[in-house]
């Protein structure tokens, strides 16, 4: 809980001697009166320290039931469950089985990677020190924001609970005997469980993160190679339990649901109608995964950009100098904002991935006639779960030094991982067109599953190109960002122009790619010989469904590299803070230029994969609609006056949303701004390190910010499409249009997302090159750091930060939630 008041434990925790007392420790609560009056010390010995930011040790309440039980009590319980597990799976289907075996085995490697990362040392204990006020600070920051998410799900899980109760059902589920009181518990319990593993993902990235920070700073002591291999295997713990959890979470609702309603029993639910029980486990990830990444992004920026506009704008001190009041809660940002908001968006895209492809593949089957639909069915499940292999590979491949002592010349970090990156997306070649073979083979169309292959194919080019793409527009190595460094050297307004004009030439090569992406996998599914009673072609749509699986084949390592990213930036502030030789700085620094590439190329590659995901969800709540209005539903006419305004509500959507977000975190940065500007005037000593700042106080500020601001744009993204098709059904009613609401919210969907990714692509590139233009100056380009290009470019960074970290990333999140959230509600729009 962050402390109020100024008076902070400190301890000589900075200086470079030995101390044996560690940082929280009892002693270190005693004030040294001599040491506070040594304000003639040297720089290195002048005591400076960190507050506790909360009172005592927190773990999670499953954690503390845990540890509680016997040792023998906890194997029994797992082994039941593993027990239960497998036996659902095999009363399922082999292929269930395969999928639970393979994500079992990627959750021992992520507890080895674990064990791996923490056994590294934590460096001397100034870090130590630094790095556990950023733990206190980003744990009891999520545990708030979450314990208010939690609280709306549940209200929203109600609210689900009284629709569903009233609704109509389809044919398929009166037949089956599906009662409306079943549905509803069915959706009701598929959301809730989204939105917890949602959650625990979340969680896991921050837990990570917030532990393998300083041992990456301990070992860029040693070595960037080593440094490298620690955030690299810290963010790969992270995306395998994300990838794995979203995975095998699906198979278990998927195997309960197969047992439990007796599918494909007489007289019982067809297989292929069951996925359509599973969108409320999408909607679930996706409401949590919004109010995750806005709470997080309005965390992370407004911290930073107040740290950044008084720290290095006005008082012309270092990024991460200990002087800066609000460095911590920006140190805190990169947990909260970057790791755990990433992590829930992650496992969002994914399982909004799967479950509409599932949707589309359990139609085309019943349209088909294919008398064994489960391989069309279950294909996304063993596509991601060859994923969790090939991107163990791929992260197990980056190696450290061989000997430490041995100093060899820094390699570039980018081409390390671009080599990793490169061998991933070679196995992901291998194992889909072998997926492809063993899952989509049908005697109906021999070679339809090669078609199929050349789709994935598709996918995973599209895939590499986005992530080329946004490396060239944000990496210094290349000429965009240059040239936006050196428009620097003129001012701080052509810094914006250069900053805005390149963010907006950067959406035309993506959109190329994936309308490319999207004609070829159309054309290749509709040529694969899948054809329904009438001879007409059905694997079109199917076809980028499994080009968007190809693009997501390798989403457990580049959601690595996403996570090696703020591990990175914060490794880079604890080396500031605890005034580390410049040559370990010059290497976290480096560090964290390619992380801040990685994490733009991941927005890009998410950005992509959410839009072939949205296409795939826009067309299962057609064929949802279809199936609960009995009426062939395949077109929306946007010439229809009422249609085409739902189209325009959804691009305003977009813009008012991003609006709210920026404002949001621009309203933040002020209270910092004012905070750290009034501890300066009252405590003058801090520049001179004879007094402390308050950085809890900071902490504070933003996280009752964060909480605050959040709420208003997350429930206009979950208010719009269901006030709209509300209101268009009655309209409809009265004016003789029966599927008038299901038309205006169809089409408000389609241009929610058209909009939506030009405008995250814009937000998400721009801000990256403002920030690592900023970055490029520092290295001593156009006049180095303190120049004039360089306070022109740390504007351009501070208007690219919420860009980037807030409105950005949270659109992406509100383009597939928008899909979701139809899909749920689509009965109640008839």
């Amino acid at each position: 809980r962050p402390s109020s008041g100024g008076e902070l434990p400190h301890s000589t925790g900075f200086t470079s001697q030995p101390v044996v007392r560690r940082a929280n420790s009892a002693q270190n609560m005693m004030m040294d009166e001599d040491v506070e009056q040594a304000s003639l010390m040297s720089f290195n010995d002048r005591p400076r320290a960190f507050p506790n930011m909360r009172s005592k040790t927190y773990s999670p309440l499953i954690f503390r039931i845990l540890r509680k039980l016997n040792v023998r009590v906890v194997s029994i319980i797992l082994l039941l469950c593993f027990g239960a597990i497998f036996y659902m799976g095999a009363s399922t289907s082999p292929i269930i089985l395969f999928v639970f075996i393979v994500c079992i085995f990627s959750f021992l490697l992520s507890i080895y990677l674990t064990k791996w990362v923490l056994a590294k040392d934590e460096g001397p204990p100034e870090m130590v020190q630094i790095s556990d006020a950023i733990r206190d600070g980003a744990e009891g920051f999520f545990r708030t924001q979450y314990s208010t998410i939690s609280k709306m799900a549940i209200l929203l899980a109600f609210v689900i609970l009284c629709i569903y109760l009233f609704r109509s059902l389809t044919p398929q589920q009166e037949a089956a005997g599906l009662g409306r009181a079943m549905s509803a518990y069915i959706t009701v319990a598929a959301f809730l469980l989204g939105a917890l593993c949602s959650g625990i993902a979340g969680y896991v990235g921050m837990w990570v993160s917030v532990r393998a920070n300083v041992r990456v700073s301990s070992a860029a002591r040693r070595s960037a190679r080593e440094a490298l291999q620690i955030a690299v295997r810290a963010g790969g713990f992270s995306a395998l339990v994300v990838v794995g959890m979203a995975v095998i979470g699906i198979a278990i609702l998927y195997s309960t649901f197969y047992v439990w309603l007796g599918v494909d029993s007489p007289g019982a639910m067809s297989v292929n109608d069951l996925p359509l029980l599973l969108v409320g486990y999408g909607f679930g990830a996706s409401f949590v995964a919004l109010f995750a990444q806005l709470g997080g992004g309005i965390y992370t920026k407004g911290a930073d950009v107040g740290a950044d506009l008084v720290g290095k704008v006005e008082q012309g001190i270092p990024e991460d100098d200990p002087r800066n009041p609000a460095v911590i809660a920006d140190l805190v940002g990169d947990n909260v904002g970057d790791c755990a908001a990433r992590g829930a968006d992650l496992f969002e895209s994914i399982a909004a991935e799967i479950i509409s492809a599932m949707i589309l593949g359990g139609t085309m089957a019943k349209k088909c006639k294919i008398e064994d639909p489960s391989g069309f069915i279950l294909f996304p499940l063993v596509v991601h779960s060859f994923d969790l292999v090939i991107s163990s590979i791929g992260i197990l491949s980056i190696k450290g030094t061989r000997d430490a002592s041995v100093k060899s010349p820094v390699e570039d970090p980018m081409a390390v991982l671009q080599k990793g990156y490169s061998l991933t997306i070679i196995l992901a070649v291998l194992t889909f067109g072998a997926s492809t073979r063993w899952l989509l083979y049908t005697e109906q169309a021999p070679s339809a599953w090669f078609s199929f292959a050349l789709c994935g194919l598709v996918g995973i080019i599209t895939a590499y190109a986005f992530v080329w793409i946004s490396k060239y527009y944000t990496d210094y190595k290349h000429e965009p960002v240059r040239t936006l460094a050196l428009a620097s050297s003129t001012g701080h307004g052509t810094n914006i122009i250069a900053g805005v004009s390149l963010g907006l030439e950067s959406t035309a090569l993506p959109v190329l790619v994936i309308s490319v992406a999207i004609i070829s996998a159309y054309w290749l599914g509709n040529t694969s010989g899948l054809v329904d009673e009438n001879g007409i072609p059905t694997g079109g749509l199917f076809g980028t469904a499994v080009a968007t699986m190809g693009m997501l084949s390798t989403a457990a390592y580049v959601l690595t590299m996403d996570m090696f990213g703020p591990i990175a930036d914060n490794a880079g502030g604890i080396v500031e803070m605890s005034q580390q030789p410049e040559s370990v700085r010059e290497i976290t620094d480096l560090l964290d230029a390619v992380g801040n590439t990685t994490k733009a190329t991941t927005k890009g590659f998410a950005i992509g994969s959410a839009a072939l995901a949205s296409f795939l969800l826009f067309s299962a709540y057609m064929d949802e609609v279809s199936a609960f209005a009995s009426v062939s539903f395949k077109e929306v006419d946007i010439a229809i006056p009422e249609v085409f305004v739902g189209g325009l509500l959804g691009s305003m959507l977009i813009f008012l949303f991003s609006a709210w977000a920026c404002a949001a975190v621009g309203r933040t940065a002020q209270e910092v701004v004012n905070e750290v500007r009034r501890q300066f005037i009252e405590r003058p000593g801090i520049m001179e390190y004879k007094e402390k700042p308050d950085y809890s106080r900071c902490v504070a500020i933003v996280a009752s910010a964060a909480l605050r601001e959040m709420i208003k744009p997350g429930a206009l993204a979950i208010a719009s499409p269901i006030v709209v098709g509300l209101v268009f059904r009655v309209l409809g009613y009265y004016t003789g249009q029966p599927l008038l609401g299901a038309k205006v919210v169809a089409s408000m969907l389609m241009f929610a997302t058209v909009s939506g990714i030009l405008m995250a692509l814009f937000l998400n590139t721009a801000g990256g090159a403002w920030d690592n233009a900023k970055k490029y100056i520092e290295t001593g380009a156009l006049g180095g750091k303190g120049s004039e290009a360089h306070k022109a470019a740390v504007t351009g960074d501070t208007v690219g930060d919420p860009f980037k970290d807030t409105a950005g990333p949270s659109i992406h999140v509100l383009i597939k939630m928008l899909a979701t959230i139809t899909l749920v509600m689509a009965p109640v729009f008839l």
